[in-house]
């Protein structure tokens, strides 16, 4: 049996805007959203910006007991999901629970609630021996990841398989793939499937300060994220959240629901290489586009959007170049890509499923995003970007692709509904 994954809803909390609507305004317009840390007092750190989401839990619905409950990062997971099953119609379909999964990916998990508790039990570091009577009776769920799966599947209702994904920045794109595999297998036929991360914390930001994977142009926040740009110096650490419900073609079409795309193809990679280094000829991530396109029946020349990994450190973007020709081939030069890490920032394991996002939305409007603040290419990054504007363009296939440190390599096609009622 042939069973078909298409997306039937889509919930975002990113920089700039809660909501799809707010979110896709941002990125179509080529505003950007980062700017001076404030989540804590970053004073003394190298880089000293991010993309931050405002937001109130409560003004979105959550309850005080939710709030104290959880951390940041399932506050954004459990806000996208609500508003992705409003968008679906999965509330109102009656589905049986157990046929309905989750799926959620994430790099660093609850670290914002965890550095905060270890500050409270060791005061602020200065006690060895920690004192657990001053620990919150939530801790656990801090410490287990899987908890933000648990806090979907809560917020959707679903008894089926979950679980948590983290591959680094590919673990949003990672989730979607995993999400799909379960729903062509049989086991489920909708998954609520993103990611999430919230690692605008001392600790994170230290971590990619020491390795210099973020960029120091502090003076200039809203221009900081420059992908493919000539002057580029890293990428700027951002917030996030995005679910989207993947269901079996043949399920949604029974129950009416209004098919958004297909997800259909997905491909993943290692390059058993170098924990934060990459190879310049982009082989292991052009084999992960490969697989994806396999899978999906696309050729490469049907491609008519890449929406790259785009992160604005100077051997990713050389890097994914590379991959993006070797796959797609001459049809390369002819293929607008763009990075919308460039308006949003870097949200880690959330990114991709956000990017992913981005696509379906894209193909809804006709409309590319661009990529901001690309005013001096690099001779090196020679491909067709959308610099700062978007453009207006009606493609039938795009295809989004995830580069994480530790070696992996992502990539998910996607296309337009009308190809899956063919």
């Amino acid at each position: 049996m042939n069973r078909r994954v298409v997306v039937t809803g889509i919930g975002v909390m990113a920089p700039g805007g809660s909501g799809v609507e707010e979110f896709w305004d941002l990125i179509s317009s080529g505003r950007t959203a980062t700017r001076p840390i404030t989540a804590f007092d970053a004073t003394g750190y190298r880089s000293r910006i991010a993309a931050e989401c405002d937001f109130d839990p409560l003004a979105h619905g959550l309850t005080p007991r939710e709030v104290r409950r959880m951390d940041r990062a399932a506050q954004l997971a459990a806000i996208a999901t609500r508003e992705a099953l409003r968008n679906s119609g999965v509330p109102e379909a009656g589905i049986a629970p157990h046929r309905i999964g989750v799926s959620l990916g994430s790099a660093v998990g609850c670290s914002v609630s965890l550095e905060e508790e270890y500050a409270v039990v060791s005061d602020s570091g200065r006690k060895w021996l920690v004192d657990h009577a001053y620990t919150s009776p939530h801790l656990f769920n801090y410490f287990v990841p899987g908890s933000l799966a648990a806090e979907v599947a809560w917020a959707g209702g679903a008894e089926g398989p979950a679980a948590v994904i983290s591959d680094g920045c590919t673990s949003g794109l990672d989730a979607l793939g995993h999400a799909a595999d379960l729903i062509r297998e049989g086991t489920v036929d909708v998954v609520l499937a993103g990611g999430t991360d919230a690692p605008i914390s001392p600790i994170t930001v230290a971590c990619f300060d020491a390795i210099k994977a973020t960029t120091p142009r502090n003076d200039d926040p809203e221009h900081a994220s420059r992908p493919f740009d000539r002057t580029r110096n890293g990428f700027v650490l951002a917030e996030g959240a995005a679910v989207l419900v993947l269901e079996e073609y043949e399920h949604a079409r029974r129950r009416g629901a209004r098919i958004l795309a297909e997800f259909a193809g997905f491909g993943t990679r290692s390059n058993a290489y170098h924990m934060t280094g990459l190879r310049t000829d982009g082989r292991e991530m052009a084999e992960a586009i490969r697989i994806a396109l396999e899978q999906g029946r696309v050729a490469p020349e049907s491609v008519g959007y890449v929406n790259a990994h785009g992160s604005g450190t100077k051997q990713n973007d050389i890097h994914e170049t590379s991959a993006v020709k070797r796959s797609l081939g001459e049809h390369a030069r002819q293929t607008p890509m763009s990075s919308i890490k460039s308006m949003v920032g870097h949200s880690l394991g959330a990114i991709g499923a956000i990017e992913v996002a981005a696509c379906v939305l894209a193909m809804q409007h006709d409309l590319l995003p661009p990529t901001a603040n690309l005013h001096e290419p690099d001779p090196a990054c020679d491909l067709d970007y959308i610099p700062n504007t978007a453009r207006e363009k009606r493609v039938d296939a795009v295809l989004s692709i995830g580069s994480g440190f530790g070696g992996f390599q992502s990539a998910v096609v996607l296309t337009r509904p009308e190809r899956t009622a063919a």
